[in-house]
């Protein structure tokens, strides 16, 4: 065993890094059935993922390979697995139990993992099954009983027809784990400890994956037996077939920013990705407003409904797909020329294989990230870790897209084709009754009236380009200052408390009233609430948007405030600090500290000669209520007052009727002397009250009624001087 160091890991398995010398590999010493395959499907040589799999390592080992995305590792395990399931014989026997398992995250990657395995083993005479959740479990379990070589599913699926004993995994000679991070990341590694160890210990293991952290290592390390790493990616490298875009928006244009980018490229499949599914359904309903033929996939989806998207995005019915990260996790859809990310990735595995949708098989591509101006940095940092290099330019305007129409409307093939003799008589017949020009511009327009109208978005400046400005700065900042001289006031009800901070207020507002942050000037953040600036000639229609639409957010208002002339309105009563005037918590103007005013240092009582304190520093006796320090107390008691008559409960509230609250009958209780007294529990000759359980035998019954005393009977003292005489 070798051990080799990958990054910080060390991990017990051979490395092998592949570097592809010759482009054309022969492939004769493929079985022949899995030549006539290829050929079938018009291979001429193999990547370099495939080439790896079968030069570079032993045929019957464990293998660890890692290979950028699109690099073709459907295929390269499928080839891998032939010297074990096919070994010396040109065809598969009749279909038992499986003998080679794919395990895929996704119902999508699992049916084309089956979809791949059939094309290459079908001269093979090789059945395959998949079992994948959303699908009909009996018919699965139908099918597995009658026999299958090659099974592909999920690995929630998989282990539950395992449990039911439908599975049977006695005969199984490999399995494939396909985008094995991917599974441990969406919580299967239960599953799979589970199906691996179900499976005899005498099975080649195969795990493909685009990159290799430390739970794929772990995981390696115990269920693999002495794994070849393979590996054609250089971490140094970004994918070459590959064009990554950066386009700084404001958070409220960031659909017009998309479509717009759809309309530049008009690339023949795109796919969209958003972060969640609420983002997807909004996403998918606005382009499909806007005349884009489009399809969705999402969690929420039944497993026909995805079936029907995909198989319309591959025959070219829908151009546009809108997709969660999970949903096309792995999926290949051919000619997907543009990518674009709606919402960022949330980090770099996200980031490279959301691009790895396009640039597959040699094609080029081009990935586009629209970036909010608050979300700046974490763009570059995840762009930073990934290895990637973006260019950042403005998102495409209107003039840029009707300038690309026109290039590419100069460009057409339809305009050299040569015409049929019924399309010449109609062009002749058009060219009698109307004008050259007449024609040029009636195809112009018919041509532009089957695209959608590009959208309008804000042109940006070289400051906000290279991310200098204040909507783009990163950290804690207390306000934005961009002052106008006609501004016009808002309150919002978000202050400090609500940890409020410019760098997600500022998208808000923008949001709620449809503005950029080119209209919004001042920021000022108080302990409850904030005030900002609108430009004034923008001030108006913000306020009418609001009051139409709200902010779009729960519990937060906003309201217009009675200031006119660029001038700030007075903080809120809460705020008042002493000294420094009616600031907020964000200025940082201070005055010069007066060092020499400081009073009797012997003399440390008393309210007025105390310390004075900063211009800007908050007198917590002069704030409210809700800003002192100092413990909340009641109203202060007047004790010179005469004292009233102390009541028990109001005078509205009815009286109540338990025996302690009945007022004392004095007469009663002067009288109580007379009164016999109350019964007291009998006691024994001890002075003991008697015990709890069975009566001792003889003994008087508890409660029992003693005997009256008889009257005028001698005392005891008189009895026994009675006796003595």
């Amino acid at each position: 065993m070798v051990m080799a160091r990958s990054g910080r890991l060390l991990i017990g398995t051979q490395v092998i890094r592949s570097s592809r010398k010759n482009p054309m590999t022969e492939l004769m010493s493929l079985a022949p059935a899995l030549k006539a395959a290829l050929a079938k499907r018009g291979y001429e040589s193999l990547t370099p993922v495939q080439e790896s799999v079968l030069t570079e390592a032993p045929a019957d080992a464990d293998l660890l390979v890692s290979a950028q995305t699109g690099s073709g590792k459907t295929v390269a395990f499928g080839l891998a697995l032939a010297s074990t399931i096919l070994g010396e014989e040109e065809t598969l026997g009749k279909p038992g139990a499986p003998i080679a398992l794919a395990i895929a995250p996704t119902r999508e990657l699992a049916l084309q993992v089956k979809e791949e395995l059939t094309w290459l083993y079908g001269e093979a005479g090789a059945v395959t099954a998949s079992c994948v959740g959303g699908m009909d479990p009996r018919m699965e379990r139908r099918t597995l009983d009658r026999g299958a070589h090659i099974v592909v599913g999920t690995p929630g699926r998989l282990r539950d027809h395992i449990e039911r004993g439908a599975l049977d995994l006695s005969e199984l000679r490999a399995v494939v784990l396909d985008e094995a991070d991917e599974m441990l990341d969406m919580g299967f590694r239960e599953d799979l400890e589970f199906i691996l160890d179900a499976a005899p210990e005498s099975r080649r293991t195969l795990m493909f994956s685009a990159t290799v952290p430390k739970p794929i290592a772990e995981l390696a390390k115990r269920f693999q037996k002495d794994a070849v790493r393979l590996s054609t990616i250089n971490a140094r490298e970004q994918h070459g077939d590959i064009d990554y875009v950066a386009h700084p928006v404001a958070p409220n244009e960031r659909e017009n920013a998309i479509i717009n980018v759809l309309r530049l490229h008009e690339a023949e499949k795109a796919i969209v990705f958003c972060a969640t599914r609420e983002g997807v359904s909004r996403l998918t309903a606005r382009l499909a407003n806007r005349g884009f033929a489009i399809v969705s996939l999402s969690g929420e989806l039944s497993q026909e409904q995805r079936t029907a998207a995909l198989t319309a995005m591959k025959n070219g019915t829908a151009r546009v797909c809108v997709a969660t990260d999970v949903a096309a996790r792995g999926i290949d859809l051919p000619n997907l020329d543009l990518v674009i990310h709606a919402d960022l990735p949330t980090g770099k595995a996200a980031l490279l294989h959301r691009s790895g949708r396009t640039g597959r098989a040699g094609r080029k591509g081009t990935c586009v990230l629209m970036v909010p101006f608050p979300r700046r940095r974490q763009a570059e940092r995840t762009m930073h870790f990934a290895g990637i290099k973006a260019t950042w330019t403005g998102a495409p305007t209107a003039d840029e897209i009707w300038a690309k129409d026109k290039e590419r409307l100069l460009a057409d093939p339809v305009l050299t084709a040569e015409l049929e003799d019924e399309q010449r008589a109609i062009a002749m017949e058009l060219l009698a009754l109307h004008s050259p020009e007449q024609l040029a511009a009636a195809f112009v327009k018919l041509r532009q009236s089957r695209l959608p109208a590009p959208e309008d978005v804000s042109e940006l400046n070289e400051t906000a380009l290279q991310g200098r400005d204040a909507g783009s700065r990163g950290g804690r900042s207390a306000e934005i200052k961009n002052n106008f001289e006609d501004g016009v006031w808002f309150s919002l009800s978000l202050g400090h408390r609500q940890r409020a901070e410019p760098r997600w207020i500022l998208p808000l507002i923008c949001r709620a009233g449809h503005v950029t942050k080119k209209e919004v000037g001042a920021i000022k953040i108080f302990q409850n609430e904030l005030y900002f600036e609108i430009s004034g000639k923008h001030g108006e229609r913000f306020n009418s948007t609001v009051k139409r639409e709200g902010t779009g957010e729960e519990n937060v208002t906003i309201k217009l405030l009675d200031a006119r002339g660029g001038q700030m309105p007075q903080p809120p009563k809460e705020d008042n600090f002493r000294g420094g005037g009616n600031r907020g918590r964000g200025d940082r103007d201070r005055g010069p500290r007066d060092r020499g005013d400081r009073g009797d240092r012997g003399d440390r009582g008393g309210y007025q000669n105390r310390r004075p304190r900063r211009g800007d520093a908050p007198d917590y006796e002069d704030m409210g209520r809700e800003d002192t320090l100092k413990p909340k107390r009641g109203p202060k008691r007047d004790f010179d007052a005469p004292r009233g008559k102390k009541r028990r409960r109001d005078d509205d509230e009815a009286a109540p009727h338990h025996p302690a609250y009945e007022p004392l009958d004095m007469k009663a209780l002067a009288n109580d002397g007379d009164a016999p007294r109350k019964a007291r529990k009998p006691r024994d000759a001890d002075g003991e009250a008697p015990r709890k359980g069975k009566p001792k035998a003889g003994a008087k019954p508890f409660g029992a009624k003693k005997k009256a005393p008889k009257k005028n009977k001698p005392s005891r003292a008189q009895r026994k001087a009675d006796r003595a005489k």
